[in-house]
């Protein structure tokens, strides 16, 4: 079906118009007689078949309905003006790659191995962005983002990173108390997730609901080395810390307890750098699988 719409000379001239509510301004600000203006706003008049002026003399005033209809095509016009710069962005390895990480994701994890894709690809700088929970990525200034699995991105393209098995960790002073006398350290938003621990290892936790909260894995993993508990956080934002004996796996493993880690992107054509970026991830993901 052909599409009848106005012509963006016309739509210019509008939005211009209504925002100075001058012609000559608006003519002043295109490079464009006022003659032009006026023609253009009259032919766009009879396309839509709406008055979006009035003509007082020497003066001009919007209409309600061109008051409203040059608002929206104000939007429109901006819309495609951000679209076009991303095009043209996405088209370039050297665009700047805005990513949404979790921070101690981004700070135990990602930011220990930039160094190795800056010095493959210099050519490609990459912008992180913290981003603790899921979000709307299709309206996000975002290209893409790292996180954990969720429906919300039910409508963008998902691509799994690993799993990331939970594990019991605490100071090495700590180790050898019975599991009833430690006091357990809880993330806010996963507060049973001791309870299904206490349920799949098979150690009595009876004060699994005590103990103090808090927001981030990095702050859990801060005070199981200060002494004041045990945390139940990702392996692999502890595995430096278990090899330098500052932090002790004193109970076992449970597979069934873990965190999905998901690349988003918007679908449809990816940006060259984040393709590059991607790439990379993958490659340091599959490092990381063969050694461990």
């Amino acid at each position: 079906m052909t599409r009848r719409l106005p012509g963006t000379t016309a739509l210019l001239a509008l939005e211009a118009a209504a925002r100075h509510q001058s012609f000559a301004r608006a003519a002043q600000e295109l490079s464009l007689t006022e003659g032009a203006i006026s023609r253009q706003i009259a032919k766009l008049e009879e396309q839509v078949g709406v008055r979006l002026f009035h003509r007082v003399g020497n003066r001009v005033e919007l209409s309600d309905l061109g008051a409203r209809y040059a608002a929206e095509m104000r939007e429109a016009l901006d819309m495609i003006e951000r679209r076009t710069r991303q095009l043209q962005a996405d088209a370039r390895v050297d665009a700047p790659l805005e990513i949404g990480v979790i921070p101690t994701f981004a700070s135990r994890w990602l930011i220990p191995r930039m160094a190795d894709f800056h010095q493959r690809h210099p050519q490609v700088r990459i912008n992180l962005r913290e981003r603790t929970e899921p979000f709307n990525l299709a309206d996000s200034e975002l290209h893409a983002a790292i996180n954990i699995e969720h429906p919300a991105w039910s409508a963008m393209q998902v691509q799994a990173l690993f799993q990331a098995p939970l594990l019991a960790v605490c100071h090495p002073g700590l180790a050898g108390r019975a599991p009833a006398e430690l006091p357990l350290l809880h993330k806010h938003e996963d507060g049973e997730q001791w309870a299904a621990y206490a349920q799949h290892s098979g150690i009595e936790l009876p004060q699994h609901e005590t103990g103090p909260r808090y927001d981030r894995f990095s702050l859990l993993i801060d005070a199981a080395r200060a002494g004041m508990g045990v945390a139940l956080v990702p392996r692999l934002y502890v595995e430096e810390d278990l090899a330098q004996d500052r932090l002790r796996a004193p109970w076992p493993e449970v597979t069934q307890l873990s965190e999905r880690y998901v690349l988003v992107s918007r679908p449809g054509e990816v940006p060259v750098a984040l393709e590059v970026f991607r790439e990379w991830l993958f490659g340091e993901i599959g490092k990381g699988q063969q050694s461990g």
